[in-house]
């Protein structure tokens, strides 16, 4: 199939879908017939200007976004693809592919034994740590909190803090960084 029409037929699919409405109300709402309708999203119509025209009228988009390649809704990331870094012996990754603005989301393991140092962040900064498997102690201003599978402590990320498996199996934490914005 031609990429063009192989574009066409799919974003006319997907945009009526996301719409919610069916071939016939669409053929009712452009003004063109029911079975046009169904062969422009199978691929096997050869529309006029003026059917494309009432078209995109009707799904209130441009005519180029009619023909263009799709705008994907998903996206795979391969586990390799994420960023991974070693502090030592703990290996913390990336879960976020993409950058949200004032959060970060990473996967923390802790050998048996291993420690980390946190970093304090910004002022005002919020971290929200989950135990998932395993034992982590965190310690931060002063206090020493011991997680276990399914344990969540909220503290203030802008303080010393600090990481460490004091168990016999590997731990997996996950670290929520809710970021405060840098005044300046």
């Amino acid at each position: 199939m031609d990429p063009v029409a192989d574009h066409l037929s799919n974003n006319i699919r997907q945009l009526r879908e996301t719409r919610g409405l069916t071939q016939q109300q669409m053929a009712k709402i452009s003004g063109v017939p029911r079975p046009t309708w169904a062969n422009l999203e199978s691929g096997a119509a050869n529309p006029t200007l003026a059917v494309l025209i009432k078209v995109a009228t009707a799904l209130q988009v441009s005519l180029e976004e009619l023909i263009s390649p799709p705008r994907t809704s998903s996206k795979f990331y391969p586990a390799a693809s994420l960023p991974v870094r070693q502090r030592g012996k703990v290996t913390v990754r990336r879960l976020l592919p993409e950058a949200i603005a004032g959060l970060e989301v990473e996967r923390v393991v802790l050998p048996p034994g291993a420690s980390m140092t946190g970093i304090p962040h910004t002022p005002g900064t919020r971290e929200y740590l989950t135990c998932e498997r395993g034992e982590v102690e965190l310690s931060e201003s002063g206090r020493l909190w011991r997680l276990e599978a399914g344990d969540v402590v909220v503290f203030r990320g802008d303080q010393s803090h600090g990481y460490r498996n004091p168990g016999r199996e590997q731990a997996i934490a996950y670290s929520v960084i809710a970021l405060a914005p840098v005044s300046g």
